[in-house]
């Protein structure tokens, strides 16, 4: 590899990797645990919803179903 392309992979960030990852709670509907989703995979998740169906995701703890956790109204 050159040097001058080592040292652009140093100075900039081609691939993302310093970038912050936006997550979203998910809460279990048969445990309760909590868990955070990258907002990129939900985004690939409502792909092929419609427009009444909520995204839906495996829980890591009991293997339940995970859906977005709604906000306490204060």
């Amino acid at each position: 590899m050159s040097k001058e392309f080592l040292k652009w992979l140093e100075e900039e960030d081609p691939l993302g990797l310093d970038e912050e990852i936006t997550t979203i709670i998910f809460k279990c509907l048969d445990c309760g645990k909590e868990d955070e989703v990258p907002d990129f995979v939900v985004e690939e998740f409502q792909f092929d919803l419609e427009k009444h169906e909520e995204v839906e995701v495996v829980c890591p703890f009991c293997e339940g179903t995970m859906r977005r956790a709604k906000k306490n109204p204060k």
